[in-house]
């Protein structure tokens, strides 16, 4: 039998540790304190300038509930902030399987958290490119790497962890905390995950006919090659 095969999960799964990393920081006052007000013990993993917007929404409450991934991972954010998130504590967190033995050895081994919920939306490439007299490496600084990723394992996990890409989701998301006792269904956590993945391949679509519609001659305006 395959190690990989999965044959039992749960319906429900309880939000308990949560990672948030967003460009689009909007509905995060209301989302951050309810999630708490559901679940008062729900730890959230964040970075850069979303784990400041936390912070000061959170205010004394913060020290309790929120750590910066740098913290939790123990290693430092580096290359000027291009990599924060991609560390092998957070992709044990989001691809642990419930009823997997060897995984489950896995977290104890690293003292890893299952991440419940990835709460991400990407660097505004789209919105960038739009803008007038816009540069290539103003584009290429654009092009989200950590948020597709955790996007991604987590869609990809859906038998466990939710996906949430879009503000507009987080009141639904909500609701149906309230409904469940801060848990998420089966159902809950496919449909998250069939819209994450679609915002992931219009994300990429729009990068690939951006670059596409570039000449080599615009290329090699941009930069200095030393030759």
């Amino acid at each position: 039998m395959t190690k990989n095969v999965v044959e039992s999960i749960d319906d429900l799964v309880k939000i308990k540790t949560v990672l948030v990393s967003v460009s689009d920081k909007s509905g995060l006052a209301t989302f951050i304190p309810e999630l708490l007000g559901i679940n008062p013990d729900i730890i959230i993993l964040s970075t850069g300038g979303t784990y400041s917007k936390i912070k000061e929404i959170l205010g004394s409450d913060a020290q309790d509930n929120l750590k910066q991934v740098s913290d939790y991972t123990g290693q430092p954010e580096t290359q000027g902030g291009l990599v924060k998130t991609l560390d092998f504590k957070i992709y044990l967190g989001l691809l642990t399987e419930t009823y997997n033995t060897a995984h489950q050895n896995d977290l104890k081994r690293t003292h890893a958290l299952p991440i419940d919920m990835v709460v991400v939306n990407l660097y505004p490439f789209a919105q960038t490119i739009a803008k007038e007299n816009v540069t290539l490496e103003n584009a290429r600084g654009n092009i989200d790497i950590g948020g597709p990723t955790m996007i991604r394992a987590a869609a990809k996990n859906f038998i466990r962890v939710a996906s949430v890409v879009d503000p507009k989701s987080y009141d639904g998301i909500l609701d149906v905390l309230k409904t469940k006792d801060g848990a998420l269904g089966l159902k809950d956590r496919y449909s998250l995950a069939s819209k994450a993945f679609e915002h992931t391949a219009q994300y990429d679509r729009a990068i690939a006919d951006y670059l596409t519609g570039l000449s080599k001659q615009d290329v090699q305006l941009c930069y200095k090659t030393g030759e």
